[in-house]
């Protein structure tokens, strides 16, 4: 096997220590959500369940291409370039036909240091695979749900042409130059060690990556009793630890646009408060503004009373990473979020 195996790693590599860098004038990390809509509807995931059973999500499915450019043109407005400008969401981002475009363009504008999409890949065609390529994308990060077809269908419910969609991975990584392929799969789709090895027999020579992950109780409208492989296992999402939050670090380092141009403040699919939209404010001006500062401040008193969804909320919890904790220096940092009058 040609990949790095990852697996009980952060994904992204080393971490800057966010108590060290706090307050930031740049987000680390904007999240991009093209599309709220997903080929698959993964036993796991919030597809799984009905539309109405999952929550407010977005006002419009598809990002308008124009309103994307402005998000973009906003964010070149931060004194630094972010770390990643990250297409993903709730949902398939390549089922927005300007992806590539959307790729190129933020790439254009050097806006980021890395331009990455996490994809079920399913749709990548030797076409789509040229024009991302092209188009200057740093990063391709593909979540599988099984080894063979049957497992397809059995996880997500289609019928995939798995021979296809391996060679589709494969022309992909083979002319793809400088761009990290990283490729992951969760246990749960997994059966036993002999399917563990087959994972990195198939696709350990086509990535630059490889991990498994792990099944995680993140969508409170999902029941996941049949679901998680470790029961009671103290990991995360990536197989490391878990910690006790106190303090989300979401807030503090990233933000998502979703498709109607709302902002909202982490990663979580039930969200505490929409921090501004993009239709109307500048990214910029919803990063620095009131509203988030009053959010975050809130937050150094705790996730149990920054708000109701806080409270509830296992994303962070899943996804944690030791760098990111916040809980021994809320006191320090504090000062930095009060709300000007």
């Amino acid at each position: 096997m040609k990949a790095k195996d990852i697996s009980g790693q952060a994904p992204g590599g080393k971490r800057t220590i966010l108590a060290e860098a706090l307050p930031l004038d740049t987000p680390f990390v904007v999240q991009i959500f093209p599309v709220y809509a997903c080929n698959f509807k993964c036993n796991y995931c919030v597809f799984s369940v009905d539309k109405g059973k999952r929550g407010f999500i977005s006002d419009k499915r598809v990002m308008d291409f124009e309103l994307y450019k402005k998000c973009v043109d906003d964010i070149a407005l931060f004194s630094k370039k972010l770390k990643t400008l990250r297409f993903v969401g709730i949902g398939e981002p390549l089922l927005h036909k300007n992806i590539a475009d959307m790729v190129k363009y933020a790439v254009s504008k050097d806006i980021a240091n890395r331009v990455e999409i996490l994809t079920n890949a399913s749709l990548l065609t030797p076409k789509l695979s040229d024009s991302l390529i092209s188009a200057g994308l740093s990063r391709l990060v593909v979540s599988l749900q099984g080894t063979t077809k049957e497992e397809y269908q059995k996880i997500c419910g289609i019928n995939i042409d798995f021979d296809n969609f391996i060679e589709n991975l494969r022309y992909f990584f083979n002319n793809k130059g400088k761009i990290q392929v990283y490729i992951k799969i969760i246990d749960y789709a997994l059966e036993d060690k002999e399917d563990r090895q087959k994972f990195y027999k198939l696709f350990g020579d086509i990535c630059d990556v490889i991990a498994i992950e792990h099944v995680v109780p993140i969508h409170q409208c999902v029941d996941y009793k049949n679901l998680l492989k470790k029961k009671g296992a103290l990991l995360t999402q990536f197989g490391l630890p878990m910690s006790e939050v106190e303090i989300c670090p979401q807030p503090f380092f990233t933000l998502q646009i979703n498709p109607d141009g709302k902002v909202v403040p982490c990663y979580s699919f039930e969200y505490p408060e929409i921090m501004g939209d993009c239709n109307n404010q500048s990214v910029y001006e919803i990063w620095n503004g009131r509203q988030f500062q009053q959010f975050r401040y809130k937050m150094f008193d705790g996730i149990k009373t920054a708000c109701e969804v806080c409270a509830k909320c296992n994303i962070i919890k899943y996804r944690l990473f030791p760098e990111d904790i916040l809980n021994k220096h809320a006191k320090r940092l504090k000062r930095f979020y009060k709300p000007k009058e």
